[in-house]
Parts: C-alpha cells; structure tokens; sequence
C-alpha cells in the first residue's frame, strides 16, 4: 500500500463524509446491483443493451 493511501485514509477518518454523500454511494451501488441482476437473470431489454461496432482496419 502506498503512502498516498495512509495519507487519504486519515484524512477522512478525520473528516468523515456527511450522512447524504453515504446514502447516495449506497444508492448508486444498489442500483448498480439491481441493473446487473436484472441482466443476468436475462429480463434487460434488448433495446437498452449496447451492441459492439466492429472495427474496420
């Protein structure tokens, strides 16, 4: 682990984020899990899935 880490991690154990930036990386996270879910349980529509271009050299 780099110094730069230890540095990081006593600032915010210092100074900790404020309960609404918890709940809102919470909620992103959570959605993140629920959009995942729904797509590997194959219920994402197709319209909404990014399709590859293939690269022409």
């Amino acid at each position: 682990m780099s110094p730069n880490w230890l540095f990081r991690m006593s600032r915010w154990a210092r100074n900790p984020p404020s309960p609404t930036r918890v709940k809102l990386v919470f909620g992103v996270i959570a959605l993140a899990a629920v959009i995942w879910g729904l797509e590997w349980m194959g219920w994402w529509p197709d319209w909404a899935t990014a399709e590859r271009i293939p690269r022409k050299f």
